[in-house]
């Protein structure tokens, strides 16, 4: 387990943006979890992790403490029963690399959320999800290191506290687990509609109506790779902004004047409005500013085009939010995470 100094994490996150960190360590076991971030505390260093880097925006002045790059692999079925198999995996592992372990093996339950860059230590954190799915309808419990307690511990998935893009990792107990492996109990029975609004368009305009795990993997994929751009390609964070949460009072003002507003009812008496649609609305979407280009297929998306400053990024996020704030009196929530 090496330690390595002066690391420009540019290199290591997706948005392509921001300063070294002072030491940065790839982790492979759970057991050099604790080593590592005992000998971090000893020298009086701040801990920050990273997984793929997909949902991590780092300041110009980078991290003067220690990374740690979560790489630890390992897919492993744990139970299986007649109507559900349980599968545990590393926090490392690339999250479309677990997808495509279900699909493979005619499981149900994360097919939707296919080709979602970052790794499996990341998707509870934010409860990751895409097309009707999100990480908490699978997640049965996971590891982590427990830093106030000094010892790894288990959380079931009523302990993480998920909620929509949210959980504990992000909220109360941010900064205190450092999860090292993830379990998720997925269905045998095969996909079954009626299934979240785009994916089921896309299913009708291609004529699919036999659903298979690799069908709905297959449309998701298509949809993705047209409205998001490959961050290898054109260096972003995926969705920028989460998508917007308003208190049922809201939704007659909107509709007032876009009577076709896109709203879904979450159940407890708020509205969830995609974000992309309220930054077209206020005439960004494709705009270029300071070097972030507002992506033209896909509101939710800020390229990183031209600019090699964080300082740029927070100017095109703040000409964003304002917009929407002073049009829908509607404050957008950025989803990266921050070092």
């Amino acid at each position: 387990m090496d330690i390595h100094t002066n690391i420009p994490l540019k290199n290591y996150t997706t948005m392509k943006l921001g300063g070294p960190a002072r030491f940065m360590a790839d982790v492979r076991t759970a057991d050099d979890v604790p080593r590592l971030y005992k000998t971090a505390l000893s020298q009086s260093l701040s801990v920050a992790i990273i997984g793929g880097g997909s949902n991590t925006i780092v300041h110009d002045e980078g991290f003067n403490g220690l990374v740690m790059r979560i790489r630890i692999p390992g897919i492993e079925v744990i139970a299986d029963d007649l109507n559900t198999t349980t599968i545990k995996a590393g926090a490392g592992v690339i999250w479309d690399d677990l997808v495509k372990y279900t699909v493979d093996n005619r499981l149900s339950g994360i097919e939707a959320m296919s080709a979602i860059p970052g790794t499996v230590g990341a998707a509870p954190v934010q409860n990751v999800g895409a097309y009707g799915q999100e990480t908490a309808d699978t997640l049965v419990s996971l590891e982590a290191y427990d830093t106030t307690l000094d010892q790894l511990v288990t959380l079931t998935s009523d302990d993480c506290r998920f909620s929509y893009r949210n959980s504990i990792f992000r909220s109360e107990a941010a900064g205190r687990y450092i999860i090292t492996s993830v379990t998720f109990q997925l269905s045998k029975n095969l996909p079954s509609p009626p299934f979240y609004a785009a994916l089921q368009t896309y299913l009708d305009e291609h004529n699919i109506v036999t659903f298979t795990h690799q069908t709905i993997r297959d449309a998701v994929s298509a949809i993705r790779s047209e409205k998001l751009p490959d961050p290898a390609e054109k260096p972003n964070a995926g969705s920028f902004f989460k998508n917007a949460i308003i208190e049922s009072w809201l939704l007659p003002d909107i509709q007032a004047e876009f009577p076709d507003v896109p709203h879904y009812d979450m159940g407890d008496g708020t509205y969830k409005i995609p974000s992309g649609w309220l930054i077209e609305q206020v005439g960004l979407k494709g705009s270029l500013i300071d070097g972030i280009r507002v992506h033209d297929k896909n509101a939710l998306v800020l390229i990183n085009e031209s600019s090699d400053t964080y300082a740029n990024l927070a100017k095109a996020r703040e000409t964003i939010t304002t917009a929407v704030r002073e049009k829908f009196r509607i404050t957008l929530e950025q989803e990266p995470l921050e070092l």
